[in-house]
């Protein structure tokens, strides 16, 4: 009887899993869809899963409209160094918490986590008047500081996890074999925090990609807009979308996130205990 219900149970567990992984692939498989139809099939009554004449069109028409590649490069610039930076200030700022257990990093924690919970509408007013006194509004640097702070919250609270994860004991143990306190963060600590910080810096680069309202306040010159900025302009000023063209920019600038997901997720798992062995 007890094999049966954990049989049922797993069953279970695994159409609910399938459930969410369609639930969760719709939207991009019906944007790859789109973005392969021709304008006739677009504006069909009966609207099919696989295009019946596929075609490029739209993304030719995409890469004419609008500058894409400048803003994906703007894109990547501010993602990259808004990644690199907040996991550059929150790794050792996390590992201090984590370490020194007390009121005030409990209490920092804390604040870490309501701090997600404020309105970007409650801050940009303020955080663009610090801008402009300091004479960063439409300038990639103002733009890079701006995602900074907004993902350290969320990278200290995701790195503190990962550093609490890391036996203490393990550490304790270098030092009786006589190593020293840089030397046991080198060769015992950060490697087990590596795919921490891999997954930390993943997350701050995909925020800052997909980032629209931040850019959108902030950036007035065309040359200077991000991605997302631009794909906003493949909608008119009546509300009427270039559905096309719009899928097939969107389609694009999904991709970076994918690929780089792809190739980093095997890293996440691999270096989980590569620190933990002595050699």
């Amino acid at each position: 009887m007890s094999m049966r219900t954990g049989r049922a149970a797993r069953a279970g567990q695994y159409a609910a899993l399938l459930g969410y992984l369609v639930f969760l692939a719709f939207p991009f498989l019906w944007l790859i869809s789109t973005a392969f139809k021709p304008a006739r099939e677009l504006g069909s009554l009966h609207p099919t899963w696989i295009p019946e004449n596929p075609t490029l069109d739209n993304f030719r028409a995409a890469f004419d409209e609008q500058p894409l590649l400048q803003a994906a490069a703007n894109s990547l610039v501010a993602a990259v160094c808004a990644a690199f930076i907040a996991v550059l200030v929150a790794t050792p700022m996390a590992y201090v918490m984590a370490r020194r257990r007390s009121r005030l990093s409990t209490a920092a924690t804390g604040w870490v986590v309501i701090s997600q919970a404020f309105p970007l509408v409650l801050v940009i007013i303020p955080l663009f008047l610090i801008l402009k006194n300091l004479h960063l509004i439409n300038t990639r640097w103002g733009l890079i500081m701006v995602y900074v702070v907004w993902a350290l919250p969320f990278a200290l609270w995701m790195l503190v996890g990962y550093v609490r994860a890391v036996p203490a004991e393990l550490e304790e143990a270098a030092s009786v074999d006589g190593a020293g306190r840089l030397r046991t963060l080198v060769s015992v600590t950060a490697p087990l925090l590596a795919p921490g910080i891999v997954a930390t810096a993943l997350f701050a680069f995909i925020t800052a990609w997909n980032e629209l309202f931040f850019a959108l306040v902030l950036l007035k010159t065309p040359e200077k807009q991000t991605l997302p900025v631009v794909l906003t302009h493949f909608i008119g000023a009546e509300g009427a979308a270039d559905l096309g063209p719009l899928a097939a920019a969107a389609f694009l600038a999904t991709l970076p996130s994918l690929v780089i997901f792809a190739i980093i997720q095997r890293r996440i798992t691999g270096g989980m205990l590569a620190g933990a062995v002595k050699n």
